[in-house]
């Protein structure tokens, strides 16, 4: 008979596996697969386009519609020039709290999830427990539109999503959209004493960086719709947080790279942001070439990240607060693989154990009463599916 085991011994698991968004989570998920394998059930994997990476999705319980997704994702942020009283990758109990890289970001849920699932399948379940796990979550929430596409057209449809990102068990009926972009300008090098001769890409880049800087002023200063209200910020955001690029100080430089990203309020299409973006590129670029032909401004999409808007009676919303017991308005202003549950079809949520300020620091924790709620939590759902 294949071993049961808590879902504080699947943590414990799967925080050995070091699975920094860098590198690949294939360990992970075989783990994940024989797992469930050993138990039944049958799991299929949706694998990145160089087969580095993989989603993996399975299902416990009824072969029917009207199940609950448990979505989570596999990645975890580096633990590079951070101090850790313990090894990041070993699951460590100290003052009621479990330390590792992901318990709270979010393995302690993955854990929970797949115990669930294994659960549902143990118990046989009316309703479904559906299991979702992604990757490249924490690079731009890149892993699972596919994913997810896949299950709707081979699973039964599910009435709900629970995406257990840290919310201290909170029902989390809204958030921000957005995307990401790199940017690369162009320049043209020469003695910087006759840099009217030359095209400099760090000054040009910075024409960029200051329309960003322009476009922050008035969205602060604007007043906010009745949904952005509820937001903290309650506006949309556009941020650049790295940037390189030069020789020296007397070349004008010929490369500058930085990366923009918006976080969107629902009701501010990110896609109009990625259109304005574009234009302002293209004019900048305009200007530089009538110096130098060869300059440009080039532009790549590297994540786009649709919002959770919240829904009136939503299914997942009073699935989670029934099981809960939480009334309260919540939204937060990151992106979840929610957005793109509901993109699908799917009514979504998001609600989780620990705290998010927990997530990416140095002796990241999810204290054990959290993770026990969650837990809790789980077993209320697999009451729920049976009735």
């Amino acid at each position: 008979m294949a071993t049961l085991l808590s879902p504080r011994e699947i943590l414990e698991i799967l925080v050995a596996f070091p699975t920094v968004s860098r590198d690949s989570n294939l360990d992970l998920i075989a783990w994940v697969e024989g797992y469930l394998a050993a138990h039944g059930i049958v799991s299929t994997r949706v694998p990145n386009a160089d087969g580095t990476k993989s989603a993996l999705y399975a299902q416990g319980g009824g072969n029917v519609a009207g199940g609950v997704i448990l979505s989570g994702h596999t990645d975890v942020v580096p633990v590079d020039g951070q101090t850790w009283a313990s090894d990041p990758f070993q699951v460590t109990e100290r003052d009621g709290k479990l330390f590792g890289r992901g318990c709270v970001d979010m393995k302690g849920f993955d854990a929970i999830a797949i115990w669930a699932c294994v659960e549902a399948h143990r118990r046989g379940t009316a309703r479904p427990v559906q299991l979702a796990l992604s990757y490249d979550e924490e690079v731009g929430v890149i892993g699972c539109a596919e994913m997810i596409a896949h299950m709707r057209a081979n699973l039964p449809h599910a009435a709900a999503a629970i995406i257990g990102e840290p919310s201290m068990m909170e029902v989390v009926t809204g958030h921000k959209g957005g995307g990401g972009y790199d940017v690369h300008v162009r320049g043209f090098e020469i003695h910087s004493s006759l840099m009217h001769q030359g095209v400099n890409a760090i000054m040009e880049g910075a024409r960029l960086i200051g329309w960003v800087n322009d476009r922050n002023a008035e969205l602060a200063a604007a007043t906010p719709s009745p949904q952005a209200a509820i937001f903290e910020p309650p506006f949309t955001t556009i941020h650049v947080g790295l940037i390189e690029g030069g020789s020296a100080h007397n070349i004008t430089a010929l490369d500058c790279k930085f990366a923009v990203s918006f976080r969107c309020v629902p009701d501010d299409p990110m896609p109009d942001w990625a259109d304005r973006l574009h234009a302002e590129a293209a004019r900048i670029e305009a200007q530089m070439q009538e110096i130098r032909p060869s300059a440009r401004v080039s532009l790549t999409e590297q994540f786009m990240v649709p919002p959770l808007q919240p829904e009136e009676n939503g299914a997942a919303e009073q699935l989670a607060r029934k099981l809960t017991g939480d009334n309260g308005t919540h939204v937060v202003s990151y992106g979840t693989e929610a957005g793109h549950f509901q993109l699908h079809g799917v009514s979504a949520v998001v609600c989780g154990p620990g705290s998010i300020s927990q997530a990416h620091q140095p002796d990241e924790y999810i204290t054990i009463s959290e993770f026990q709620k969650g837990q809790a939590f789980a077993e209320n759902l697999l009451s729920h599916l049976d009735q």
